[in-house]
């Protein structure tokens, strides 16, 4: 096949080697994709024969040996060899990727090399957008004139060898989104030119041997979202510029250094902080009361410093969080009441400290395992609990003679008043003829009747919101639970997999019911992003047409790692994926989708869209609508899912393609996304446009046949609206309409196609909006439904 161009393989179970010849056999292969499966050997030489190659991904395999040179592949792209066993004796091959003038990524992560970073590293091309060495044995310095690569967006180093300085020059690359250095053997001090990369979102230094101080610099990073500089040994005191601007919602972490001085109040505009680690310092002062505006805070570690003072009652406001460690400091007063309030509370670590009197009774307080204590020794419990002493009931302390008579006074002085109301109440037919008596009877019923009014508004208000936290309160899933109901992530139990996360079915054992258990890789790139933006989601959204999880597991697995997962009820009738061009559905009587039950779906999903663009504030961007995040349940109701790559459109936050990927699948993604237009309801708008022209005519936006240019909304626009007919799905079952095809086709048909053309138009501004579209949607179920309900 000496004209093939495209040739993908990947994410198989294939072994052996990849032949020798094959650059001779392909000689105009444009796409080469093996990766993920068991390929083993070296990397043929003869690849370099394939000089029309643009893509080249050989990555997750079991390949070794040393990269060959490929400085004759001019149309490169994309070059990844990630997660194999290859070596670099001398680098060759990277000197010869400097002819490769159109190479975007370079990922070579998770390999064996080895030696010191050669310079010539810096002779890349200029269109560079990724740069990915991390997990290898590289060592030596990082070379000052990387700042050639001025189109990098991504500069992954971590878990090498690396050592010196960070270079100053490192502020030239403006384009920079993340840059991951952690786990190496750098040192020296952080370069304040880093806060020149304004651009930058993703900051990792951690596990270095950095000193000095943290440059108030970087908080002219406007769009900065997780910032790690733990395990150093920085010094000097948390800038206050740190939190001018940037939005940090993804986590601070800088424990580990030996940093002093206050926690800056400022630290409370961080109104998306998620985590904020500072543990293992030398902080002194209180914790601000600001600090509790920080509402999204997930986990707040301040242990192992010298903090003083109580803990701030705005932490009551923290009803997100999960956990606080806030052991061996100096702090003092009571353990607050509120703690017992914080229904996802699941770690309190209050320990070695100076806490003293009653604790809560409430919350988490009645499990032991999730409380620690230790260390406290003024402290009490009311009844027995966690291994303290009751509390004694008799006071040590001796209460004042007057302020004893003030209190006999004010009881008899009581009894009196009762006994009067008494004697008005029995005899108020009496007061007609008594003017004094009546007045005092009317202002008494007043008083009674607004106590009255006070204590059932008050009650309705704890109804409320007694009901309230009932509803958020999620059932405890161990990482033993999620084991146990996979078998041990077993293969039989996969649903689906992605690099972020997999997908599995299981079953509890104190549930009968089947559950879907959605595990994130935290080790890929974006499965922490994930894993923050569905608990969001989950946060945010009540709607009968999106997917819910049912609880959620956040923990630490056998080897001590990070293990996140949701638990989501199984969706018996799986994705509309599976219905719509699944080989063991089509033709079956019962296992296709009829008219109706597709016009249902589309209705279903464009009301999912309309709430999360017009009734969330900030509105959420899903950015992948296709049908496989379309999940049906025992009913066909359509529910949305996998929010994973979802966006917020927060105010006066702009995210270009330049700075993080927008996510979304190839056919479904809206073609300004690749001009660099920033993100907007326009883009869910348009893959909505592809997801109703692919229901309507059963076919993917990349079948086959949409080659040369073709696309599915030209087809569709191409037989609009005299031969729309035959652009109709043939296994869509047909029984609605017999006896009146064309005025079927003319009521729901063309209506339906003209709307998805209007969704799939190319300017976003000239596209409906989900509310319009909704409402079009409902009018047209419905009308067909009470037609055909009889």
């Amino acid at each position: 096949m000496t004209s093939l161009q495209n040739f993908s393989v990947g994410s198989n179970g294939l072994i052996g080697k990849i032949p020798s010849h094959i650059g001779y056999s392909l000689p105009k292969l444009q796409s080469l994709i093996m990766g993920s499966n068991n390929l083993e050997g070296n990397i043929p030489a003869s690849l370099a024969n394939m000089s029309d190659l643009q893509i080249l991904d050989l990555s997750d395999n079991l390949l070794h040996g040393s990269v060959p040179s490929l400085g004759s592949l001019a149309n490169l792209r994309r070059l990844v060899l990630g997660t194999n066993f290859l070596e670099a004796h001398n680098w060759s091959f990277l000197t010869s990727l400097a002819n490769c003038t159109q190479l975007t990524k370079l990922s070579l992560e998770g390999n064996a090399l080895n030696g010191s970073l050669p310079i010539t590293v810096v002779n890349l091309s200029t269109r560079l957008e990724d740069l990915s060495l991390g997990s290898n044995q590289i060592s030596g310095s990082i070379p000052a004139e990387i700042s050639n690569l001025v189109s990098l967006t991504s500069l992954r180093m971590e878990s090498n060898f690396l050592s010196g300085s960070i270079p100053s020059t490192i502020g030239r690359l403006q384009r920079l989104y993340i840059l991951n250095l952690s786990k190496n053997k750098l040192s020296g001090q952080i370069p304040p030119s880093a806060g020149n990369i304004t651009q930058l979102g993703k900051l990792y230094l951690d596990d270095n041997n950095l000193s000095g101080n943290i440059p108030g610099s970087l908080g002219q990073c406007k769009g900065l979202l997780e910032l790690n500089l733990s395990t150093n040994s920085l010094d000097g005191s948390i800038p206050v510029n740190l939190f001018a601007s940037p939005p940090l919602s993804l986590g601070v972490d800088f424990s580990y250094n030996k940093l002093t001085g206050e926690i800056p109040s400022e630290v409370g505009r961080l109104a998306n902080l998620a985590l904020l680690n500072v543990s293992n310092n030398l902080l002194f002062g209180a914790i601000p009361e600001a600090l509790g505006s920080c509402a999204t805070l997930l986990f707040l570690r301040m242990e192992r410093n010298k903090l003083q003072g109580q803990i701030p009652q705005s932490f009551g406001k923290l009803l997100s969080i999960q956990q606080i460690n806030l052991a061996r400091n100096s702090l003092s007063g009571p353990v607050p009441e509120f703690f017992g309030d914080l229904t996802f509370l699941d770690k309190l670590d209050l320990s070695y400290n100076n806490f003293e009197g009653p604790i809560p009774s409430g919350g988490c307080f009645r499990d032991s395992s999730m409380v620690v204590l230790d260390g406290n020794k003024m402290l009490c419990a009311r009844i027995p609990m966690l291994a303290l002493p009751i509390c004694d009931g008799t006071s040590k302390k001796h209460i004042p003679l007057l302020t004893i008579v003030i209190i006999i006074t004010l009881l008899l002085a009581g009894l009196l008043l009762l006994y009067l109301v008494a004697t008005i109440w029995k005899r108020r037919e009496q007061c007609v003829t008594f003017p004094w008596c009546n007045k005092i009877l009317n202002v008494l019923c007043f008083v009674a009747n607004r106590k009255r009014k006070e204590v059932v508004a008050h009650q309705k208000k704890i109804e409320v919101h007694t009901c309230s936290n009932h509803k958020e309160t999620l059932k405890k899933i161990s990482y033993g639970d999620i084991l146990k109901a996979t078998n041990w992530f077993s293969s039989v139990h996969t649903i689906s997999s992605t690099c972020t996360g997999s997908v599995y079915v299981g079953r509890f054992k104190s549930d009968r019911s089947l559950v879907a258990i959605k595990v994130f890789n935290l080790n890929e790139p974006g499965g922490y992003d994930s894993y923050f933006i569905e608990c969001e989601v989950l946060r945010s959204t009540r709607h009968r047409n999106i997917m819910r999880p049912v609880t959620l597991c956040s923990t630490l697995d056998s080897q001590n790692h990070e293990f996140k997962a949701l638990i989501f009820k199984f969706m018996v009738n799986g994705s509309l994926e599976r219905w719509l061009h699944s080989k063991q559905h089509n033709g079956i009587p019962g296992r296709v989708l009829s008219f109706g039950q597709r016009i249902c779906i589309a209705s279903d999903v464009a009301s999912a869209l309309d709430y999360v663009h017009n009734q969330l504030t900030p509105p959420l961007i899903h950015c992948d609508l296709k049908p496989h995040n379309i999940l049906l349940d025992d009913d066909m109701t359509a529910r949305l899912s996998d929010f994973g790559s979802a966006k917020f459109l927060l105010p006066g936050l702009v995210i270009r393609k330049s700075l993080v990927d927008v996510g979304g699948t190839i056919g479904y993604i809206a073609p300004e996304y690749g001009m660099g237009c920033k993100i907007s309801v326009g883009g869910d708008v348009y893959s909505f446009g592809v997801l109703l022209l692919e229901l309507l005519t059963g076919k993917r936006p990349t079948d086959d046949l949409f080659i040369d240019g073709l696309t599915l909304r030209m087809f569709s626009e191409s037989m609009f609206p005299d031969r729309v007919a035959e652009v109709l799905d043939p296994h869509m079952a047909h029984e609605e309409h017999q006896g009146c095809v064309e005025a079927w086709m003319q009521r729901y048909i063309v209506p339906l196609v003209a709307l998805g053309l209007s969704c799939t138009v190319e300017s976003p501004k000239d596209r409906p909006g989900m509310k319009d579209v909704c409402a079009k949607l409902s009018a047209m179920r419905d009308a067909f439904l009470e037609l055909h309900d009889d």
